[in-house]
């Protein structure tokens, strides 16, 4: 069988499973975000944390709960690392240092998981297990309820409940988080991944040489790390190292786990609005997106000039020798255009334009399909965001699932569009004029560039995922990028409830034959087209310095 067909069979086996799982999956979160019924455990939960399940809330009440909940997070998390010295199963670990304690909060909180640490020679078994494990839960619990609070906003009306945040949050992990990951770990343990809390093995290799091998709870943190879109490895080589990802099942298994949620989510939303035929068009975006981006990466990655290359039969330098160059480019662009920023080969060593269609997928704001949770209502704002545009062309006031897209509801929409772009473009801009991001590149030129760009779009926009050749580990990277990763998680938040409570308010609008046709085909259309047009005017100067100059050159 020649790579190009192994590669279109493997490519149409994971959009069959995820075809197959998408109505089930996505009914099954409706039902557990509509339920009245509560648990034996969640009501233990709840009492030990003195929430009322019941109680609804109004968006700034959501909201606080929201900020409040991730702040005591990434104050525990922080503390953890900090006091790990002293705490059982350190491994003889040292305390991670202030900076670097900070980032490491601030990345898994916000379901970024950037990672300046090699997590085998720096974190103890609690940190972990207690700490990095525990956040990839909760802080994808949190990103589905923020998600959820939106599509009530436009299921409900005339009134401004959004429901709770607290019942949200627990249902998520409860019901759907931890369920899928028992049953992922276990194939994965079944496939060859580790899983124990031993001590450091030394052993000696072939050329005498002393190597340490750390082992730990590997298997259990690999399935909500791909299924939770954290992307957080336990060891530095992430789904590359063969303890994490042994072999082409457990590959193709990580990419369907970490796809899984945010393909599924628009049938969830369909579902709850009333209308699964606007689920469809909204996972048709997502899909064109997301297929278009695999075939581009591949392609480039198969005809990357060189001799070397050629003779390979791909760009094979940094790529996992076990997979090749298909399933090292799906793997890439399956975590770019998540929030996942999980890898099995270096992004540094894919070609200029590859690099460049993968920095991309992260600057669309990682919706095609996107994050869990942030994925579905960041698209949604861009279907706002189409409809607003349509409503411009044919001079008529837009509407979308029945509500008004006036004034207030566009600037909300507008100010979640600006945030992430302002904060990648900044904090590149202050790396390169303050010398911070020159001195931690290791390439000149374009590539060198693309290495400090790509950074900061991986942390403005919660992806986690590193180009592999910038020297993150430094005070004023540590400190910057964790401020982005709060920045870009948190403050789009603000304004996604904010809008929530906006469109629960309003009376609906009986469709009339003026009405835009929101579920289909065209408006697909429209919405893809609006995504690649915003993104395209905001970074096409910051892509044509690095990976187009690299390409073209």
């Amino acid at each position: 069988m020649s790579p190009v067909l192994a590669d279109v069979l493997l490519v149409a086996a994971l959009i069959g499973a995820l075809a197959l799982v998408h109505r089930p999956f996505g009914d099954h979160m409706a039902a557990v975000y509509s339920s009245k019924r509560h648990l034996r455990v969640e009501r233990w939960i709840y009492r030990s944390v003195g929430a009322n399940p019941d109680a609804e809330m109004r968006w700034p009440a959501y909201l606080r709960g929201v900020l409040a909940f991730s702040a005591v997070s990434v104050l525990f998390l922080y503390l953890l690392q900090r006091v790990q010295d002293k705490l059982p199963f350190s491994l003889g670990f040292k305390a991670i240092a202030p900076d670097q304690a900070f980032n490491t909060a601030a990345s898994f909180v916000s379901n970024t998981n950037w990672q300046s640490y090699s997590g085998e020679t720096a974190m103890s078994h609690v940190t972990q297990t207690m700490g990095l494990a525990v956040q990839n839960f909760v802080s994808a619990a949190v990103g589905i309820a923020v998600a959820v609070a939106l599509v009530r906003g436009f299921a409900r009306s005339r009134t401004g409940d959004l429901g709770n945040f607290w019942a949200d949050l627990v249902r998520g992990t409860v019901r759907i988080l931890i369920p899928v990951c028992v049953v992922a770990a276990l194939l994965l343990i079944a496939a060859g991944a580790i899983q124990n809390f031993g001590d450091i093995h030394t052993i000696t290799t072939l050329t005498g040489d002393k190597q340490a091998i750390s082992p730990g709870a590997v298997a259990s943190q690999e399935a909500i790390k791909d299924f939770g879109t954290n992307g957080g490895g336990f060891f530095n080589a992430n789904s590359s190292h063969p303890f994490e990802n042994p072999n082409g099942f457990t590959n193709l298994l990580e990419i369907f786990l970490f796809l899984v949620i945010p393909f599924s989510l628009p049938r969830t939303f369909g579902k709850m609005v009333g209308s699964v035929k606007q689920g469809y068009a909204i996972v048709a975006a997502m899909g064109v997106i997301w297929f278009a981006g695999v075939v581009a990466v591949t392609w480039l990655e198969y005809a990357h000039p060189g001799t070397a290359s050629q003779l390979a039969g791909g760009a094979m330098e940094g790529k996992e020798q076990r997979f090749g160059e298909g399933p090292s480019s799906l793997f890439a662009v399956s975590t770019t255009m998540t929030s996942t920023g999980s890898v099995n080969s270096f992004h540094d060593s894919f070609s200029g334009l590859s690099g460049g269609v993968l920095l991309l997928g992260m600057m669309l704001g990682e919706i095609a399909p996107g994050g869990v949770g942030s994925g579905l209502y960041g698209m949604l704002i861009m279907a706002i965001i189409a409809v607003f545009i349509a409503g411009l062309m044919v001079g008529r006031t837009p509407e979308y699932l029945g509500k008004k897209i006036g004034t207030r509801e566009i600037k909300l929409a507008a100010c979640f569009i600006l945030v992430t772009p302002a904060l990648v473009l900044i904090g590149t801009a202050l790396a390169m004029a303050l010398g911070k991001g020159q001195s931690s590149m290791t390439n000149i030129g374009a590539h060198g560039f693309s290495e400090v760009l790509y950074a900061y779009t991986s942390a403005g926009n919660n992806n986690g995922s590193a180009f592999a050749g910038f020297a993150a580990n430094t005070e004023y990277h540590n400190t910057m990028l964790g401020l982005c990763m709060l920045l870009g998680r948190f403050l789009p938040m603000v304004f996604v409830l904010a809008l929530a409570g906006s469109l629960a308010g309003q009376k609906p609008i009986p469709a009339t034959a003026g009405t835009l046709r929101t579920e289909k085909p065209l408006f697909t259309g429209l919405l893809v087209g609006a995504i690649l047009i915003i993104t395209g005017l905001t970074f096409f100067p910051a892509l044509a310095l690095g990976p187009l100059a690299e390409g073209l050159a």
